[in-house]
């Protein structure tokens, strides 16, 4: 079983996924970005990516889906994959490869409205802050097809902690969660 956290850059979704794995039995953090930091290294003459980075490299979306069908195979149990997706051709891919591969996928898009995700984003001393800022557009023009492929959460006034038991608290009938230390979903 995969849940796949998406939103925009600055959402909270390494924080939450984190949160997730406490909630989650047998869940491990997948991070989707390393499938497309091997093609970079691995491969010297790759094309040059556009605005969508390694995700326009078709072997990025099969790889990804060929590394968490081999990881759910290898180790078991769940995976929780932690990244932005905002072309839908690729998210399309990357969902019906899952569906082929018979991987059950749960897709959550982490929401904050557009002035506490700039706040985040100005605060957050980590990361960096003007390329997030960039992909705001790309975030708002992929909106609508995001809230219809994805349960949205809001995690406008949600810290990552309840953000993540919404999450799991959503999915535990299907998933066969423990349901005592999460809330009532409404």
């Amino acid at each position: 079983m995969i849940l796949w956290l998406n939103g925009t850059f600055g959402a909270g979704k390494t924080t939450t996924s984190k949160e997730l794995v406490s909630l989650i039995p047998e869940a491990r953090i997948f991070d989707a970005e390393y499938v497309g930091y091997m093609l970079r290294d691995a491969v010297t003459d790759m094309p040059r990516t556009g605005a969508g980075g390694f995700q326009s490299w078709q072997p990025w979306r099969a790889l990804v889906v060929e590394t968490a069908a081999q990881l759910l195979n290898y180790v078991g149990g769940r995976l929780i994959v932690v990244q932005t997706v905002l072309e839908e051709q690729y998210w399309t891919e990357i969902r019906d490869g899952f569906q082929k591969a018979d991987i059950p996928l749960h897709h959550v898009v982490l929401h904050t409205d557009p002035d506490t995700l700039t706040q985040r984003i100005e605060a957050d001393t980590e990361h960096s802050r003007d390329w997030r800022l960039n992909h705001l557009v790309a975030y708002r023009e992929a909106d609508p097809w995001l809230h219809r492929e994805a349960e949205v959460i809001d995690t406008t006034h949600r810290t990552p902690q309840e953000a993540a038991q919404l999450i799991a608290a959503g999915i535990s009938s299907s998933w066969n969660l423990p349901t005592e230390d999460l809330p009532k979903q409404t």
